[in-house]
């Protein structure tokens, strides 16, 4: 029996195609990784017994990157990153050891199956399987095929079993497509940021963002919010003058007439037609025109105008909004959310898709109608040729889906009906009138069919007062006549979805990129997003993309990436080389950089008039080890010290607070020592600004505190204050918080493992000796009398903290507050024996128990 490996995008994704291909008759385990199961049955293929295995990935397993040493944004020159780095596929998450998990469940497989989304990253991801997979499979015999990719749109029974049916070959082109976007987008994206970023917070100190990034598609999208601020700040409003005149055809009612010439911007001139017209005591009917006009339903609705709806009329965010729309196609209540297309294929079922909403109280009875009635066909769209137009796939309640799911769920099914609904017709009426010399309007309209306004009630026509039955030469008294002085309003900030009709007008990104673009813009502080979702630009992209504009406007407008963007699609149908569109591409961004770089003086020029210099921001924290001068703390992103005396600059921890450590100094260079701390319920830990820039010793590197130095007998450091392993992660060490008392805690200086321990203790000192069961440090606890919990009344008590059983009830494990989303501990008590008590550090993987701690720490560093 042939054993075939069948791979989803997503854990959800593998259980539902699963769940449908074997009828539910399926067994499921965690694979090794824990976060992707493996789902098997038995079941036949192409016409054989075979055994299934279906599992997935979490999105992309491997990710581009720079090789080791043009990481460093020191050591490496910017200009290097275009052609002279290599560049090496990683893995996209190291903690969920996706290679090895596919390999141990490819391992002796015969044939795979890809069941990836079918976009173009889908199939990028599809040779990142395969190069993880066909190693480890069975050898084809001859010219045996083994490698197939199932086509789909949705998670239904009927389009699964299509796909499984009429299996297809993963497309080289469209993933090397993905290739080059990825590869671009990391050297360009990398020389420019790494360049500016070095250059301006070396010279700034209240930028506010902790990284001035650059982006082919980034910034021209920024360069459009600005643009509209420069429209809005150059405006200058203008006086005009409108003319309005009011009839009244019966005693009570009184009609507003619109003037033909609309407005005129001269006051005098205004006054003039004023005069003219308040001579004539009646209004005549000139005409009388009667029309029937059709308003026509919507285009089936594809990724960029669901973005636009979702911004503008529910708002939500692109990004939060493509997460709901992806969560809707995951649990099979919506077809595959990201397409280009807005045109049904002739064999789509229509009917089908209609049937699933017949029962749902909001628009049962639209649907019941249509269907006894008979739909239209949808308006001929745009056919893309990747996915059918976004489609409600099953019924829904709102009790199931909940808040924003529910809401985007019920726009996208509203729109569908509306476009198999008929058109909404209206009888529009428009009467000419004179006064004097002068014509006026007056337009009513009454609808006679509704056909989509009904289901979607904001596109219905708006009502209005009727219009007198009158015929040409009729006679009405005027009402008033008089003169209104308006002013020219300026534009007001883009919205988002403004924005996204421009990118997609420009073909700045795609429609799975787009929110991505939007999203990192607001993140970098380039914009912020006021009421209404308008995106108002803040100083700093304000100058950055007036600094572009200055040197190279190319680096900040559409055309140039709308260019690319069409290079990128030639290589994806096969049209245009790989490696040339790279090195082309490269090179003309290689020339732009060095120009860039000889002309950075331009763009400082702006930054002077909006930014402080360094000195002149922050407040004085710590004296420098140099100068034995006060150092300024700058609080703004990223934080860090800096000695105007020395020039010097120091960073510092970021998304914790930083204050002096008691002045107490480091040993090594004179530095003034300073505390981080994440908060009350985090992890806190001091730092020396000097050997947190500059490692002071071979196993340290950049970014450490002293939780992480080596000294062998400086007070603060690992040495001195190092307990034992981590009782979660591979490498970590719990080190004791010196500043945590009365609620003392130690905490791992890898992870955010916070043990809790000795609440209301005096005194707690890590000793120099260590416990014979688990290799910690023993602990040295003092407590007042009268708090006590040691048994006895004693209080003090030496003892491990994991092996003691006196210690066993006093010590408690938790995260640290800003835990990250990978970590999935819980914050109650740990008691007993469990993981942790008694273990001994290096347990998990290194089965030579260190002898000493000191050995135990050498162990941890190499």
């Amino acid at each position: 029996m042939r054993t075939v490996l069948m791979v989803a995008e997503k854990p959800s994704l593998a259980q539902s195609i699963a769940k449908i291909l074997s009828r539910g008759n399926m067994s499921s385990r965690k694979g090794l990784n824990g976060a992707c199961s493996v789902h098997e049955y038995t079941g036949s293929f192409i016409g054989q017994s075979a055994h299934f295995k279906m599992t997935s990935v979490c999105g992309h397993v491997m990710t581009l990157d720079f090789i080791g040493k043009y990481n460093s944004w020191d050591k490496v020159d910017p200009a290097e990153l275009f052609s002279k780095a290599p560049t090496e596929k990683k893995e996209a998450n190291p903690k969920l050891t996706m290679v090895k998990f596919l390999q141990v469940e490819g391992r002796g497989c015969d044939c795979i199956v890809l069941w990836l989304d079918c976009d173009k990253e889908g199939e990028n991801i599809c040779f990142e399987v395969l190069d993880a997979v066909l190693p480890v499979m069975n050898k084809p015999r001859g010219t045996e095929r083994t490698i197939y990719r199932a086509k789909f749109s949705s998670i239904t029974d009927t389009d699964i079993c299509n796909a499984m049916n009429h299996l297809g070959e993963p497309n080289r082109n469209e993933a090397l497509s993905v290739d080059a976007r990825q590869e671009l987008d990391l050297r360009i994206g990398c020389a420019f940021t790494r360049f500016q970023t070095k250059y301006f917070q070396g010279k700034y100190g209240n930028l506010d963002s902790s990284l001035i990034s650059f982006g082919p598609c980034q910034t021209p999208t920024l360069g459009f919010c600005v643009e509209r601020h420069d429209k809005i700040q150059s405006f200058k409003p203008e006086t005009y003058w409108v003319l309005q005149a009011k009839v009244n055809p019966e005693k009570e009612s009184s009609l507003t007439l619109d003037w033909d010439r609309v407005r005129v911007f001269d006051r005098e001139v205004a006054q003039m037609f004023l005069n003219i017209t308040k001579v004539a005591k009646e209004a005549k009917v000139e005409s009388v025109s009667k029309k029937e006009k059709v308003k026509q339903r919507p285009l089936a609705l594809n990724t960029v105008e669901m973005l636009r709806v979702a911004s503008a009329a529910l708002g939500m965010g692109p990004q939060h909004a493509m997460q709901i729309a992806e969560r809707l196609y995951t649990q099979g209540y919506i077809s595959y959310p990201r397409t280009e297309t807005t045109h049904y294929p002739e064999n789509f079922d229509l009917k089908g898709c209609l049937r699933q909403q017949a029962n749902n109280p909001y628009w049962a009875e639209t649907v019941k109608t249509l269907l006894s009635e008979g739909i239209n066909r949808p308006r001929k769209g745009h056919d893309a040729g990747d996915h059918p137009p976004i489609t409600p796939m099953r019924a829904a309640t709102e009790a199931e889906l909940g808040g924003d799911g529910w809401r985007l769920y019920e726009y996208i099914t509203r729109h569908f009906i509306a476009t198999v609904s008929a058109d909404c017709k209206y009888l529009q009426t428009t009467i000419s009138f004179s006064i004097g010399p002068e014509r006026f309007t007056c337009v009513g309209k009454v609808v006679t069919s509704p056909g989509f306004t009904e289901i979607m009630p904001w596109h219905s026509i708006p009502l209005e007062e009727s219009l007198p039955h009158c015929e040409k030469g009729d006679l009405f008294p005027i009402g008033e006549i008089k003169l209104l002085e308006k002013q020219t309003s300026p534009p007001d900030y883009l919205t988002e979805a403004e924005l996204i009709t421009l990118m997609e007008k420009h073909g700045i990104g795609t429609d799975a990129s787009i929110p991505v673009h939007i999203n990192n813009i607001c993140q970098r502080n380039y914009v912020t997003v006021e009421s209404g979702r308008r995106l108002k630009p803040t100083n700093l992209g304000i100058v950055l993309v007036h600094g572009y504009y200055k040197i190279d406007a190319e680096l900040v407008l559409p055309t140039i990436r709308s260019a690319v963007e069409k290079q990128l699609n030639l290589i994806a149908l096969g049209k245009a080389n790989y490696h040339q569109v790279l090195e082309h591409t490269l090179d003309i961004f290689k020339r732009k950089f060095h120009y860039f770089v000889d002309s950075i003086a331009g763009m400082d020029e702006l930054m002077e008039v909006s930014f402080s210099p360094l000195a002149a921001t922050g407040k004085p924290l710590s004296r420098c080890g140099k100068c034995h001068r006060f150092m300024k703390y700058i609080q703004a992103k990223p934080s860090r010290l800096h000695c105007s005396h020395c020039d010097d600059t120091y960073s510092l921890p970021q998304n914790g607070t930083i204050k002096l450590y008691k002045e107490l100094r480091c040993p090594l260079d004179d530095f003034e020592l300073v505390l981080w701390s994440s908060g009350s319920r985090g992890k806190s830990y001091p730092l020396c600004p000097y050997c947190y820039n500059h490692p002071p010793f071979r196993d340290m590197k950049k970014g450490m505190g002293c939780n992480e130095c080596t000294h062998p007998t400086c007070q603060h450091s690992l040495s001195m204050l190092g307990i034992g392993q981590c009782v979660e992660c591979e490498n970590g060490v719990l080190v004791l918080d010196p500043t945590s008392g009365p609620k003392w805690k130690m905490a791992c200086n890898k992870c955010n493992v916070v043990v809790h321990f000795f609440e209301n203790a005096h005194k707690v000192r890590v000793s120099a000796e260590t416990c014979e069961l688990c290799e910690a440090a023993l602990v040295d606890v003092d407590f007042n009398k009268a708090k006590s919990p040691l048994p006895g009344d004693e209080t003090q008590h030496s003892g491990c903290v994991f092996c003691d059983p006196v210690f066993q009830d006093l010590v408690e494990l938790k995260h640290a507050a800003m835990r990250h989303p990978m970590h999935r501990g819980g914050q109650g008590k740990r008691q007993g024996r469990g993981r942790g008590k008694g273990r001994r550090p290096g347990g998990r993987l290194n089965p030579k128990k260190p002898k000493d701690k000191m050995a135990a720490l050498a162990a941890y560093f190499v």
